[in-house]
């Protein structure tokens, strides 16, 4: 059998239902039948105008962006699709502080609703900085569809590891 690492902690009948779908050859399909097309934001600037405009949708009183970009070093996918970082230094008298979001390279070619979801995620830790009850509700405030599409990125992933990208 072949291993989820993508699907740990789902209930038995998800993942058996994931390997019938391997098994059958048909995850790319069932995947491509969901989401046919790879979205069209490319460059970081791209990105950064998609990301404030959910911030300015969703997240009105939090902090303002300073960096949006896709990052090509973020390899480890089993650890971190994107990063949020707060900087904060103080020069002088003045304390200036700075949040930055990195998603990974890989979303450059993927179907929107997976970049969604990934900024959604990034942007709910500008609020939520653990991954708690209120950071996902959140998320599902920001995009109601936040676990689906989680779940299934989390198939493009195994997908990926087993056979290569669709997109």
């Amino acid at each position: 059998m072949t291993d989820l690492k993508y699907l740990i902690g789902y209930p038995d009948p998800i993942t058996a239902q994931v390997h019938q779908l391997i098994d059958n050859n048909k995850l790319g399909e069932t995947l491509l039948k969901r989401y046919p097309a790879a979205h069209t934001i490319r460059t970081d600037k791209a990105l950064y105008a998609y990301t404030v405009d959910i911030k300015n949708a969703s997240l009105k009183q939090s902090q303002p962006l300073s960096k949006v970009i896709y990052d090509d070093k973020i390899k480890d996918l089993h650890h971190a699709l994107g990063l949020h970082t707060f900087i904060s230094r103080v020069q002088g008298s003045k304390h200036k502080a700075k949040n930055e979001i990195r998603v990974a390279s890989l979303f450059k070619n993927v179907p929107l609703e997976f970049l969604r979801m990934i900024v959604v995620h990034e942007l709910a830790h500008l609020k939520e900085k653990d991954h708690n009850k209120s950071f996902y509700k959140l998320c599902e405030h920001m995009e109601p569809s936040y676990h689906r599409f989680e779940f299934d990125l989390r198939l493009y992933l195994t997908h990926i590891d087993l056979f290569g990208r669709l997109y």
